[in-house]
């Protein structure tokens, strides 16, 4: 008994042609016109949405409106694709009773191979000219340009400024309004990212190796400083403060930074606060402490570790941190440096005050 032979294709006569062809035609207008349609929508839902956090540079404006233009161009081609990869799921899937069915046999439309490749190629080619144009602009330089030092460790960031011919440090970065910017970006230990969401620009931080951003900031606020790489188990804890201020609030933040408080009428000096001290370093992002209300939790809570424990051993916690490492965390996450960051006068207070509100 022979086997049954495949079933052939149906013969193509000219009229059957016509009649596919008008089909096709008519089948592309409604792709056409659903396409549109959705492209359509799609954009305008695509600029309607707030995809970035408030903008605090000059720098922000061109990097807002490349995204837009990717936006522009992006959306038509996705949905040019899906309308197309639906279509044919529908109009060309099996039916009941072709599964032996060979297709028809064609040969493939050189014309338009020719413009689905060229259409895209030009496309991307206008928008990498693009995208090089607005990063030319903003990294160009700027005369009166300010040079801050960043540097990135496990899991903080620390600013350096140029006072008077010397390096100051600071662990909050504040920078003048409408003041050209370059931040000289570094890391001492693994990788990091730089970026302040309200600036829009972000630079690796690398180890062994310089590199920079420029920023103009261009309105007065606060804005979150962040780490966009992971870099150990207290990534997420790596969050300092950009305060945006008045030139005349900067010069005189400057002249502070580091130094200790006037002498009061009288001859006493105003001591450091433990509790600001505490907050503006940050150590709050790792650790738990009541008092201060923070709740990290990639340090131990401090309200039940330093827990009777003398103002000897919370100065080695702070300034040795591995000297003891309490147990369930491990070594090499909280900075070693506390000890130089803060003056001795501040170094104590931080102590005095940890000591009382553990207690």
């Amino acid at each position: 008994m022979s086997e049954q032979a495949p079933a052939r294709a149906e013969e193509v006569t000219p009229e059957s042609e016509l009649v596919a062809n008008r089909e096709t035609h008519g089948d592309a207008l409604k792709m056409f016109a659903i396409g549109a349609i959705a492209s359509v929508v799609g954009v305008a839902f695509a600029l309607i949405i707030n995809w970035f956090p408030a903008r605090a540079a000059k720098e922000a404006d061109h990097i807002d409106t490349l995204w837009d233009v990717l936006l522009i161009a992006s959306v038509p081609v996705f949905v040019l694709v899906e309308v197309v990869v639906l279509y044919c799921v529908v109009r060309f899937r099996m039916r009941p009773g072709e599964e032996l069915k060979d297709g028809p046999p064609i040969h493939g439309n050189t014309s338009l191979e020719i413009v689905w490749t060229a259409i895209p190629a030009i496309l991307l080619v206008g928008l990498c000219t693009y995208a090089y144009v607005v990063l030319t602009n903003v990294e160009k330089a700027q005369a009166n340009t300010m040079n801050i030092r960043v540097m990135g460790q496990q899991f903080t960031w620390t600013f350096f400024y140029n006072r008077d011919g010397k390096e100051v440090a600071s662990p909050q970065l504040y920078v003048p309004i409408g003041q050209p910017v370059k931040f000289r970006v570094q890391s001492r230990d693994v990788l990091h990212d730089f970026w302040v969401p309200g600036f829009r620009m972000k630079i690796d931080a690398v180890p062994g190796i310089d590199t920079s951003i420029r920023v103009t900031p261009n309105r007065i606020g606060t804005y979150p400083v962040v780490c966009a790489e992971l870099c150990g188990l207290g990534h997420a804890t790596m969050r300092q403060t950009a305060h945006v201020v008045s030139r005349q609030d900067f010069n005189a933040w400057l002249q502070k930074l580091g130094r200790p408080a006037p002498a009061a009428a009288g001859g006493g000096g105003a001591a450091p606060d433990g509790k600001t001290l505490f907050t503006d370093n940050g150590c709050g992002g790792c650790h738990t402490l009541a008092d201060a209300g923070t709740s990290g939790t990639t340090g131990p809570d401090l309200g039940k570790v330093l827990k009777g424990k003398d103002k000897a051993f919370i100065h080695e916690s702070i300034a040795k941190p591995d000297a003891q490492v309490e147990k369930g965390y491990q070594p090499g996450i909280m900075p070693p440096d506390f000890d130089q960051k803060l003056s001795p006068a501040q170094l104590n207070a931080l102590v005095d005050y940890l000591s009382k509100v553990t207690q």
